[in-house]
């Protein structure tokens, strides 16, 4: 164990076996963060009959999770940055463990969820801070690439695989052992990273910004309490409309009071960065992708065509399955030949998932089903690893913790507003069923159509020399900020 911290020479210097058990690490713990998005959503329909949970408390356990996730992100790669990552990778796992501890132990909704928040904010403290543990490790410029493609990937795997493991643990264990499930591989992760991670801070410790980080959570609570609940209340509630007032305030109260601090929580400079910039948004487009198809087609095979949980989880085999081959493949890829394929591959079959998702039925044949779910898991086998690249394509290692930490914020985000978009369209008919129920799941479907083009498109805007020039400006503009 080392108690130094970690400076470029030292990663230099470390064994290919130690920063291949380090890579691992940072893998195991981005699996039972990650997961613990997709896990649950197989869960939800038991979980909602033994709560007695209503549809927006079903939303609720999934994004109390994603949005504090989303929120405190760039808080703890700043902070990691500043205090030592292993150190705050390690307090991290050991929050995540005991509000795992706790949703197992839930009994009603409202238990559950705040148990939720308590694990995402130990998850915040091991995403953004394990990528940046990643990416001050290998130092050279294809090691790099290749680990930042590997670790990228398990994100994508662990939200394919997670549906899989909770509707075998569903139908053995019951719901709460999708979270006991995760106390020993914790424990174990603290253990080996304090054997194995080597300490690592930036060279330029960031202060703290509390009125930035207010101002996010304002933002982001808002919109997706308004999102949420508009369905029960109605758009022009005052609540809502006071809501997106809050949200309009706190997005006025970033751009003025960020620029203006020499730390500030959200570094608008580096948006300056048509890469970086583009990358953001296609890590919001195609994780609330995700997150609305993983929300709909659990309750559409469970609540529509009567599947049991485990039978739900087999048959998102097709999603879990294509990433394990296209996600280590995209990981080489992006190493050699860049980011703009994987992003072709991952826009064109989101909007191709969404396009077939409009024929699905009640009582559609399961091997059309299956067929649709094959596109989501190439989707999220290929988008994952080129988000990551071109997020930190041009940024100086100092950096590399908030950048990290953003480009994992656009992911939640996005998977947060994909529930609470794709609740909101299918809540009312879900205690319809059948085709009330399908029919509401088609605007989804619509909805996956255009957040693929949209990331072919920016695909496009992000790969030429003029986008690349802005990234190298935007590099240097943050590494010299006075």
């Amino acid at each position: 164990m080392s108690s130094s911290v970690l400076s470029p020479a030292a990663a230099a210097e470390l064994s290919p076996r130690r920063k291949s058990l380090v890579l691992a690490i940072c893998c195991v713990s981005i699996v039972v963060v990650v997961m613990d998005i997709s896990i649950v959503n197989v869960a939800l329909p038991s979980m909602g009959r033994d709560l007695h949970a209503s549809e927006s408390g079903r939303q609720w356990a999934v994004d109390a999770y994603t949005l504090v996730l989303a929120a405190f992100l760039v808080l703890a790669g700043a902070t990691a940055d500043r205090l030592g990552r292993r150190r705050v990778f390690q307090a991290g796992l050991a929050a995540f463990g005991l509000g795992s501890v706790l949703c197992g132990l839930a009994p009603d909704i409202g238990w559950l969820i705040a148990a939720r928040a308590l694990q995402a904010v130990g998850g915040t403290m091991l995403n953004p801070v394990a990528m940046a543990i990643v990416a001050n490790t290998f130092t050279g410029a294809a090691e790099r690439a290749r680990a930042i493609g590997v670790f990228a990937s398990m994100s994508g795997l662990a939200l394919a695989l997670g549906p899989i493991l909770g509707g075998g643990l569903v139908d053995a264990f019951g719901w709460r052992s999708v979270f006991w499930i995760n106390v020993p591989i914790v424990a174990v992760a603290i253990v080996c990273a304090a054997l194995f991670v080597p300490e690592s801070r930036a060279e330029r410790a960031r202060r703290f910004d509390p009125v930035g980080q207010v101002l996010m959570v304002l933002v982001l609570g808002s919109v997706v309490y308004a999102i949420i609940e508009s369905g029960a209340l109605g758009w022009t509630s005052p609540v809502i409309l006071g809501l997106l007032a809050v949200a309009a305030f706190g997005v006025a109260g970033l751009l003025g009071y960020e620029p203006r601090r020499a730390d500030p929580l959200l570094e608008l400079r580096l948006f300056r960065s048509v890469p970086f910039s583009s990358a953001i948004v296609m890590a919001l487009f195609g994780l609330c992708g995700f997150g609305a198809f993983l929300f709909v087609t659990t309750q559409y095979l469970q609540d529509v065509r009567g599947l049991s949980p485990v039978a739900a989880g087999l048959c998102l085999l097709p999603v879990g399955l294509p990433v394990l081959v296209v996600a280590p493949l995209t990981g080489r890829v992006v190493g050699t030949r860049g980011p703009l394929l994987p992003l072709v591959v991952a826009g064109t079959a989101l909007a191709l998932g969404g396009g077939l998702s409009l024929g699905l039925g009640p009582a559609t044949p399961l091997p059309a089903v299956l067929a649709v779910h094959l596109l989501f898991g190439v989707f999220l086998g290929a988008v994952n690893p080129p988000i990551t690249n071109v997020a930190l394509a041009g940024m100086p290692r100092s950096m590399a913790g908030l950048a990290g930490s953003l480009a994992s914020t656009g992911r939640q985000t996005g998977t947060t507003l994909g529930v609470a978009i794709s609740g909101t369209l299918i809540g009312p008919q879900i205690a319809h069923g059948g085709t009330a129920f399908t029919g509401a799941a088609h605007r989804v479907g619509w909805m996956l159509v255009v957040l693929g083009a949209g990331i072919l498109v920016l695909a496009a805007v992000s790969a030429g020399p003029w986008a690349r020039a802005t990234a190298a400006r935007a590099g240097m503009l943050v590494d010299h900020r006075p």
